[in-house]
């Protein structure tokens, strides 16, 4: 018990030192979602919808606007010239204004009006009715929203699924590997037995040289797929955002205990769980309201509001004025164009009616599809596990009649061969099992 604990501590040890580290399929996909530059900038454009939505709500609240002029002409805009002379000086008696015998002089005067002042307003406008353009504006938002967030989780799928293909792929890689080895194994087998019929003269020098050959032949490709797999995990740790290493690895069972029937379910009720459907629907709904928008374009407007205003344009000394007001916009010149802008909103819209039925049906035979996928998947790898079954037993029947003398090297190196091509093709088929499952799952909403 206390040597097992020691080995399993060197053991761990050994993989801190050398950086190995194993990743499973999970550990994978929230690296994947999580370094992402997609999804990323996905996440961004979600905030960005939200800041828009949080615009459009301001136009509930009242518009403030204030602007302050001054301004100085290089002449006077008004000038008035007076000519001066007597002037009888009045006693408080109407009567002696006429045969008045006082008098005072007035000299010769001009006066330079408006050539300098300033003014400054300040106004808060409260709307009351805009045609239901705010209204619809703010829903508009809120569905640019929501359609943000579908997006973004479309694009964690399709990330999702190409981890799960990728890493597939690389388990794949190491599936083949550990069938070369035991193929390398057999070869090894039938060059000692060879290589001793050799010497008791009982085989030719020719058998022995196949059975190198073929060592040599598997010794390439082993380098090969040593090498294949290496990249294939480089370009693995490029897309899950992890710097690579030697040292790691990814690991998973690849056998498999379930049939496709368990993830069969109608379609016409999965449809609703698609991201796709529900954007169709948003996008049906945005349609009514850009044709809300169009239509209030063409309806009066009335607000409220509140100003105050500074004037300084006589004399140094500028007074204030307050004042409340309300107005009343008919866009009456528009009402000639809004036949015809209308007409066009009801066009967008039948548009939009046939864009969306086509594209369910898309997403019906993209199910179908998938469903079909997987069955196929399915029956490679029952059809791959009989010829697995099959070539193993060529192999022992080859086995035990080179063994009676009565075949020779090449057949014993074809049904190696043979036995080896199965092991792959099983391999391959389970791969694309499990990559048609998860993309069933996701077409279906799940």
């Amino acid at each position: 018990m206390k040597m097992r604990t020691i080995i399993s501590a060197l053991f761990v040890l050994s993989a801190l030192f050398t950086g190995a580290q194993n990743y499973t399929l999970n550990q994978c996909k929230d690296l994947a979602i999580k370094n992402n530059i997609k999804v990323k900038n996905k996440g961004l454009d979600v905030e960005a919808s939200k800041e828009i939505k949080r615009a459009a709500f301001t136009k509930y609240f009242a518009e403030v606007k204030a602007t302050a002029l001054g301004y100085h002409f290089s002449d006077p805009l008004l000038k008035m010239d007076m000519k001066g002379g007597n002037l009888p000086v009045y006693d408080g008696n109407m009567a002696n204004l006429a045969s008045a015998t006082n008098f005072a002089y007035f000299p010769d005067m001009s006066l330079s009006l408006l050539e300098k002042g300033n003014l400054g307003f300040v106004t808060a406008t409260q709307p009351l009715y805009a045609g239901g353009r705010i209204k619809s504006g703010n829903k508009l938002a809120s569905i640019g929203v929501e359609v943000s967030e579908l997006q973004l989780k479309l694009i964690e799928k399709e990330i999702l699924l190409e981890t799960e293909k990728q890493y597939w792929q690389v388990i794949s890689l190491y599936e083949k590997k550990k069938t070369l080895e035991h193929y390398r194994c057999l070869l090894d087998t039938l060059h000692r037995n060879v290589l001793i019929g050799v010497k008791a003269g009982m085989v030719t020098r020719n058998d022995l040289l196949k059975v190198e050959l073929k060592q040599n032949e598997l010794q390439m490709d082993y380098s090969k797929l040593n090498n294949g797999i290496e990249l294939a995990k480089m370009a693995f740790c490029q897309y899950i955002g992890i710097d690579y290493t030697n040292g790691i690895k990814f690991e998973d069972k690849t056998a498999i205990d379930e049939t496709p029937e368990q993830y069969y379910i109608d379609h016409l009720d999965a449809l609703v769980n698609r991201e796709e459907y529900t954007m169709l629907q948003k996008s049906t709904q945005a349609e009514k309201y850009k044709t809300k928008l169009q239509r209030g374009d063409y309806l009066p407007q009335a607000a409220i509001g509140v100003g105050a205003a500074y004037l300084d344009i006589m004399d140094d000394s500028g007074d204030g004025y307050g004042m409340v007001f309300g107005t009343i916009n008919i866009p009456i010149s528009k009402w000639w164009e809004s036949k015809h802008k209308m007409k066009e909103r009801r066009i967008r819209e039948e548009q939009n009616k046939n864009m969306v039925n086509d594209t369910n049906e898309q997403l019906l035979l993209q199910m179908q599809q998938g469903l079909n996928t997987l069955n196929e998947a399915y029956t490679q790898i029952q059809l791959a596990q009989k010829s697995i079954r099959q070539s193993e037993e060529n192999l022992m029947i080859n086995q035990n009649h080179y063994k009676a003398g009565m075949v020779d090297v090449s057949d014993m190196l074809e049904a190696q061969a043979q036995l080896q091509e199965s092991y792959d093709k099983y391999t391959e088929a389970l791969t694309q099992y499990r990559i048609a499952k998860v993309n069933y799952l996701q077409v279906t909403g799940r």
